[in-house]
């Protein structure tokens, strides 16, 4: 196989067109697609579907993009660290994150990794969506307890879990009446929740008065009293401790883990290495209060 046919084809993949490949690496664009198709002819497949005004990767062409970009960027990256004469970590590396971690905690992970590897240039983007890390192109991504996928390896480097609190001036009714309360989402119907606490396991109905997107929102109005809340304990325990809020039990299965995931071990980019290794020093044994203290600083 020809590797400078198949760089060519990762390159208009990664861009999404023979234009717009041929602007960003100022190659002529007759080039590229004489490239491409002769890589089509040598495989005897369609890797490109060409339609008038777009661009789209056959299913053949998706497997051997997500197979091969990452073994062209590595031997890239060895060719340019052996010229180096060094393994330092350099080079572009994307990096998708969810909400709640990346207000409390990615602002300064990504400030230190930053100033430790200034040769990096490290791009985070916030969503709660499960990103597709090969069309998207992301070397890694970071979820709350994500599905199983078999193309993505990867680990857990945090945990968390969810409690139930409320502002002193909210007591839980002893008659069984509900609670008002603040959710994350639509203010909808009422509902209940099941929490464990040291008398055992017990039942909490609740009337959703406010609906936010946001848990720091939540967080921020079950402070001022509007109603109680279910929060990470990584995000309320110094309110717990200080006073500002009760704690009135743990949400009976409502385990949270924090994962990073990459497409493959093979070949492991220095870049994705070091941001691991970057983590791993953060929070060393992954714990809720381990956590709450990085975010205290």
């Amino acid at each position: 196989m020809d590797l400078l046919a198949l760089a060519d084809f990762n390159l208009v993949a990664r861009h999404g067109g023979f234009g717009k490949a041929a602007r960003a690496a100022g190659r002529p664009k007759a080039t590229l697609s004489r490239r491409v198709a002769d890589l089509e002819a040598g495989l005897e497949l369609r890797l490109f579907e060409r339609g008038a005004r777009a661009l789209k990767l056959t299913e053949e062409g998706r497997a051997l993009f997500a197979r091969t970009s990452r073994l062209l960027t590595e031997l890239d990256e060895t060719a340019t660290a052996i010229a180096s004469g060094g393994q330092s970590p350099r080079g572009r590396l994307r990096i998708s994150a969810p909400l709640l971690f990346s207000q409390t905690a990615m602002g300064r992970l990504a400030a230190g990794f930053a100033l430790r590897y200034p040769d990096v240039r490290l791009e985070v983007t916030t969503e709660d969506r499960a990103v597709d890390m090969i069309e998207e192109a992301y070397d890694l991504v970071i979820r709350v307890n994500p599905e199983p996928d078999e193309n993505l390896v990867g680990r857990i480097f945090l945990r968390d879990r969810l409690v139930v609190v409320a502002s002193p001036a909210l007591t839980l009714p002893a008659d069984g009446s509900a609670v008002p309360a603040v959710v994350r989402g639509a203010a909808g119907r009422g509902d209940a929740w099941t929490v464990m606490t040291p008398a055992g396991r017990s039942t909490i109905p609740v009337n959703p008065v406010l609906g936010l997107s946001s848990l720091i929102m939540v967080r921020d109005s079950v402070r001022m009293g509007v109603g109680a809340g279910r929060l990470p304990i990584s995000l309320v325990s110094q309110d717990v401790a200080d006073g500002r809020l009760v704690l009135w039990g743990d949400v009976e299965g409502s385990e949270i883990a924090l994962w990073t995931l990459y497409p493959t071990r093979r070949l492991l980019s220095a870049r994705v290495s070091a941001f691991l290794d970057h983590l791993r020093q953060a929070f060393p044994h992954g714990t809720p209060d381990e956590l709450a203290a990085y975010l205290e600083r």
